[in-house]
């Protein structure tokens, strides 16, 4: 047999045995951490009020109200954050009994930083990094860096770990991504100083997505037929989410941020057995070259669906070749390069939207565990969309009408008058509602268009490439300093560009995955001779 009959070769297990239902359920529990990792941030990094230390001196209780001056931010009155009276100055006048705003006019006094340090409110957080190591004022540039950092080390890991599992295998890659995870989370607690938790944190993101794209392509090679389309779209995502909805809920309890950390960390160890329930890919065995390591796999999980497995799995096997394949293969054929491209570019744009709108939608509510809490809520009927989706239409048409609709959300929202901005933050929702849709949608997709030698590799460059939109967010959001509604109008036309550009895209709606660089190469080809057919054809 080629590698094309492998769904056929393995159809005796059926679809939806106990051997799928262990893989599904343990791969989707896996990436749970994921969506406490992605986010935590929004915590451990938030800025609490703050404002000058006024030391224990014989100060009159006026002086010890007036010290700190009075600025207005926003049309509104607060303390500053930065500065206080001079303490020796205010000491002689507090001593001569004179009077703030009565005998002296509070303006006049000169003005000095910090020095002896900042008091923080503890009205939300017990603690932050920031007001642990003082990111603040002049400091205050490290607080956005911080999650510049995390997303870098998320971007390398995305890269790297693609292609060691193409070469190593799906199952070691999964299981080491998890470990740096949960061991780099717990060691961040102890850290004594901000460059030692940043360079922690940035050890931390290298393996923050690159066991989601292992997770997501070894159940995706597992599995088959509809059961692989609710596992890549629905399952592995509900996994994210769930993570993602339970983190305020730890920070709501836990506001300290060393204990929100340990807390996070620990549920790491529950993964550990695991290990003897996920199985490798036989799939990628099967490019490999291990034939009888394959066959073991799928002869234990007839064991497991009580089916009879033939005397012969894998008859007249042959793989393309034993060499190895790299990053160097998604753009050596014309075809395959065309494709890689515009998946990058879909991957970027929707990724951007994703956590651009997901760190601004965090602003919804008062209160940031209520903020996380709704922007993570909004994800589950866009999963449960994507699931639909997958299953039932063409992946491009999906694809092109989340992107316009999340485009045409986002435009709209300059349009809404000032008075009305209960419809703006449910324009935004329906934007973030479309782009996580088509987030979604793209890593069933990408999956599906690559052949099993170059599946995780192509998966990690297209989510490295998007990564990139990641590390961007905080300055796209600072567009709006020149022109409010400058974010939303930069993502709705990168969003219009992405659709057209996945017109050009290959199908793989009821296709089977192809295996061998050659297959893809054909389906390629096809898809770019008869491509004005099926653009008209996808909208029929």
């Amino acid at each position: 047999m080629t590698m094309t009959d492998y769904a056929g070769a393995i159809a005796f297990l059926g679809q939806w045995g106990r051997f799928q239902q262990v893989v599904f359920f343990l791969l989707c529990a896996s990436i749970v951490p994921n969506g406490f990792g992605a986010f935590t941030l929004v915590f451990l990094a938030d800025i609490p009020n703050h404002h000058c230390v006024v030391p224990d001196v014989n100060l009159t209780d006026d002086w010890l109200k007036s010290i700190i001056p009075v600025k207005v931010v926003n049309g509104e009155q607060e303390l500053s954050r930065c500065s206080r009276y001079r303490l020796d100055v205010v000491r002689n006048l507090s001593a001569q009994g004179l009077i703030p705003g009565r005998d002296v006019n509070l303006t006049d006094l000169e003005q000095e930083g910090c020095v002896d340090g900042w008091s923080y409110s503890r009205d939300i957080y017990q603690s932050t990094i920031v007001s642990e190591f003082d990111l603040v004022c002049s400091e205050q540039w490290k607080q956005p860096l911080t999650s510049t950092v995390f997303f870098l080390g998320v971007l390398f890991g995305s890269f790297f770990s693609g292609q060691l599992s193409d070469r190593f295998g799906r199952k070691p890659v999964l299981f080491a991504t998890m470990a740096v995870q949960t061991v780099f989370t717990f060691i961040q607690v102890f850290s004594v100083s901000w460059i030692m938790f940043t360079i922690l944190l940035f050890i931390n993101g290298l393996g923050q997505m690159s066991n989601f794209v292992a997770a997501l392509v070894l159940g995706a090679e597992i599995l088959t037929s509809n059961v692989r389309v609710l596992y890549s779209s629905m399952g592995t995502c509900l996994g994210f989410v769930v993570g993602y909805m339970m983190l305020p809920l730890f920070a709501y309890f836990l506001r300290d941020w060393k204990s929100l950390l340990l807390a996070l960390s620990v549920p790491g160890l529950a993964y550990l057995p695991l290990w003897w329930f996920i199985p490798e890919s036989p799939r990628w065995l099967l490019s490999q070259g291990r034939v009888e390591e394959a066959e073991a796999i799928v002869r234990k999980a007839s064991k497991w669906n009580k089916v009879q497995a033939p005397r012969v799995i894998f008859k007249d096997y042959s793989t393309e070749s034993k060499e190895h394949h790299s990053i160097f293969d998604l753009v050596r054929k014309s075809s395959i390069r065309s494709t890689t491209l515009i998946l990058c570019l879909v991957s970027f744009t929707l990724t951007t939207g994703y956590y651009s709108l997901s760190f601004n939608t965090s602003q919804l509510h008062a209160d940031p565990y209520i903020s996380c809490f709704i922007s993570a809520a909004v994800e589950i009927p866009a999963y449960i969309s994507s699931w639909l989706a997958l299953r039932y239409l063409p992946r491009r048409l999906s694809v092109i009408c989340t992107l316009l609709l999340g485009a045409v959300s986002l435009f709209l929202i300059q349009l809404v008058p000032q008075h009305l901005s209960i419809i703006s933050v449910a324009l935004e929702m329906l934007g973030k509602y479309a782009i996580t849709t088509g987030t979604s949608l793209m890593f069933a997709y990408t999956s599906e268009l690559y052949p099993t030698v170059l599946r995780n590799t192509a998966t990690g460059t297209c989510t490295t490439v998007s990564r990139v939109g990641s590390c961007i967010t905080p300055f796209l959001l600072k567009l709006s300093v020149y022109f409010k509604y400058l974010p939303y109008i930069t993502l709705g036309t990168l969003a219009v560009v992405a659709a057209f550009a996945t017109l050009y895209l290959p199908e793989s709606f009821g296709r089977p995955l192809p295996e061998t660089i050659q297959q893809m190469h054909q389906r390629e080809g096809y898809f770019l001779e008869f491509g004005t057919f099926n653009c008209h054809h996808v909208f029929c």
